[in-house]
């Protein structure tokens, strides 16, 4: 029997637009901020505010999903994802397109879990794992030649014309979900977990506006105050999922350690993912002054390649077991973050950039790959929205803390550069900051282009912004790399080494 390849492919292109839509924005996030007069502050929301959107309200998608239909959430969302991005295009302000985020956040809510569950009860479980190689595959294809696509629409028709790239998927994914994607028969519920997913949303939302306000200082109010309320809100969450009848997600499913490992998996390859794109845009645009295009073009070599390695891993996951293909990816994330800390410099040579975005899509479609099959096989009969749904949850939340936090550590170590920097020269914090400031401004004026002197700071202080900028990226690649070695040593402790299709944990995630 053969994979259902419309099905796969029609599925798979509605969940690339979860992916896609937030990269090409964080790519170019400089355009963007230039135009509109983005707060420098919240660049960082700006760029994770649809992901942080999807992380809160994914749970309530695969409730939704599994009581009323998964094939006309899938269908819904894909309609709204089409709308609000065609109106993004006519942002005339900066608070405009980040009400848009907030509803594009809300569309592509369906397109998380949904695409997954369907995908499990579309395909047979002998099939599924290979199934996971394709679905993969088709997005790691778009994720490698639209952002150099996307690129050359920015630079030749402006920062709007990257709203085009969600629509377009959009409306694919839309035809093949209607020709050949079967509905599911749902499974009637007395209520939706309203307050759950409420609860979830704000521990969230605060948790983000606490690591932005960090940038100014940990210890003030701004700062400490929601991240009181965050961990208020994760405990009640938490209280009323064990008291609630019917909960957005029955805890249960914590108890199994292959399954909590593959969650904590996903979160980190979309922390990871997201924080790679925020700093190829601001590292390639204001160190190395890298066009849109140019920037766009790093994730195209190699595509091919790791296209026939995803493929390869879902076979490997069917055959054997999920545990090894897990390792191997999140090894190869770690690789990437290393490699980009080993080389990067104010003259970093443009194929060790590819590589190191390379290295890091590789091991992120090998892990996802393995986390899929794991979480899935743990999904109950008429919870498959759900469950697929706690997956994408974790994984939308990494990558909308991806930005905030990158940004939050690069903040840190740059300061701290140009300060030692200023201090070897014989200049005041005050001399140095003034210089800081002035050379943002003209970056600001001329983003990725020739048109910013790179000796400007030498000339006005004597200072090497370039290379404390590099450095402070060094560092904050450091800083994050380890992650995905402490996740894989978890792994290798935690997660059975043979473990075949739908073998699972059923029986602790409930009924």
């Amino acid at each position: 029997m053969r994979i259902p390849l419309p099905i796969v492919l029609g599925l798979a292109l509605a969940f690339t637009v979860t992916v896609l839509d937030p990269l090409v924005l964080s790519l170019n996030l400089p355009q963007v901020s230039q135009a509109l007069q983005v707060p420098p502050q919240l660049i960082g929301l700006l760029g994770g505010m649809s992901t942080l959107v999807m992380a809160a309200g994914v749970l309530a998608a695969g409730n939704l999903g599994d009581a009323f239909g998964l094939k006309r959430l899938l269908m819904l969302g894909l309609v709204t994802v089409t709308v609000v991005d065609l109106l993004s295009m006519l942002a005339p302000s900066f608070g405009f397109l980040l009400a848009m985020r907030v509803l594009d956040g809300l569309g592509m809510t369906a397109l998380l879990g949904v695409p997954l569950a369907l995908l499990k009860t579309s395909v047979p479980p002998e099939k599924r794992p290979a199934a996971i190689g394709v679905f993969m595959a088709v997005e790691m294809a778009l994720c490698g030649v639209t952002p150099a696509f996307t690129g050359w629409l920015v630079d030749a028709l402006g920062w709007r014309s990257l709203f085009l790239v969600a629509p377009l998927l959009s409306l694919v994914s839309l035809w093949l979900t209607v020709e050949f994607v079967p509905e599911v028969p749902v499974e009637q519920r007395r209520r939706l977990d309203v307050v759950g997913a409420a609860l979830v949303g704000l521990a969230l939302l605060a948790l983000v506006v606490s690591l932005a306000a960090a940038q100014k200082g940990i210890a003030r109010p701004e700062t400490l105050l929601p991240l009181v309320v965050s961990v208020v809100a994760a405990a009640l969450f938490v209280r009323h999922e064990r008291r609630t009848p019917v909960p957005a997600v029955d805890l249960a499913l914590f108890r199994s350690a292959p399954f909590s490992v593959a969650l904590a998996a996903t979160l980190t390859l979309n922390f990871l993912s997201s924080g790679l794109g925020v700093v190829l845009g601001q590292f390639g645009s204001k160190v190395l002054s890298l066009s849109s295009e140019a920037i766009g073009l790093l994730y195209l070599p190699g595509t091919l390649v790791i296209v026939g390695a995803v493929m390869a891993a879902g076979r490997m996951v069917g055959k054997y077991s999920p545990l090894p293909v897990l390792v191997a990816g999140l090894s190869l994330l770690a690789a990437s973050g290393l490699l980009m800390a080993g080389t990067v410099s104010p003259t970093m040579a443009l194929w060790l950039l590819v590589l190191a975005t390379w290295v890091c899509n590789l091991g992120a479609l090998v892990t996802s790959t393995a986390v899929s099959e794991t979480v899935l096989s743990a999904a109950p009969p008429g919870h498959t929205g759900t469950v697929a749904s706690v997956q994408l949850a974790s994984g939308m939340t990494g990558y909308a803390f991806g930005p905030t936090i990158y940004f939050f550590l690069f903040n840190i170590f740059f300061q701290r550069e140009w300060l030692a920097d200023a201090e070897s020269r014989g200049l005041s914090a005050a001399q140095a900051e003034q210089a800081v400031d002035t050379v943002r401004s003209a970056m600001a004026h001329s983003p990725g282009s020739a048109g910013y002197d790179p000796h400007l700071l030498r000339q006005a202080a004597g200072l090497n912004l370039g290379l404390d900028f590099s450095i402070a990226v060094r560092l904050t690649m450091l800083t994050v790399s380890f992650l995905p070695l402490v996740v894989a040593m978890t792994a290798v402790l935690l997660i059975p080494r043979h473990r075949g299709p739908d073998t699972p944990h059923q029986e602790t995630a409930g009924s």
